[in-house]
């Protein structure tokens, strides 16, 4: 409302010159961009990092049998069966088998080149190159393995011998 004049004369008779008062400026953010329109089809969703795991059945055939199911016969052509349930089944043409904590494999027949074993495993197991059995992991039956690694805890029995032709 009051401001002084940029020139003003004082009583003395000096004029004294002074800048304008400085106005605050207002921060202004940028407006957000109007999302894209949705498009009709679908789109393909961001792909995750690959574990080492998983990048090395990329590609793979893969079988899940989760918690709660049971699941019984004759498996063939599978790269990977990962077990959270219950299978009584016969292996063939497998590479890798994995039973996860709360699965178990029982009344069965497997030959395969790798096995990682955290729950339980009753039959016949023939593992070319590595055999994994973690802590919580109980194998039980006829083994046969190229290579054995037993974590502190778990467990193993029945006839066990090595492979010989590595």
């Amino acid at each position: 409302m009051f401001r002084r004049k940029d020139n003003e004369t004082t009583p003395g008779g000096e004029t004294r010159a002074e800048a304008p008062l400085a106005r605050p400026v207002a921060e202004t953010k940028p407006m957000p961009q109007p999302s894209e329109a949705p498009r009709r089809g679908v789109e393909p969703a961001p792909a995750a990092a690959p574990t080492p795991a998983a990048s090395a059945d990329a590609g793979g055939k893969r079988l899940m049998v989760g918690q709660g199911i049971s699941l019984s016969g004759e498996i063939t052509s599978c790269d990977r069966l990962i077990v959270e349930g219950d299978v009584q089944v016969t292996l063939n043409e497998t590479r890798a088998i994995e039973i996860a904590e709360s699965g178990r494999f029982t009344n069965g027949k497997a030959s395969v080149e790798e096995a990682e074993i955290s729950g339980v495993y009753e039959g016949e197991l023939t593992v070319r190159n590595r055999l994994l059995i973690r802590a919580t992991g109980r194998v039980k039956g006829t083994v046969r393995y190229g290579e054995l690694e037993l974590e502190r805890g778990g467990r193993i029995s029945g006839t066990i011998s090595m492979i010989d032709d590595r």
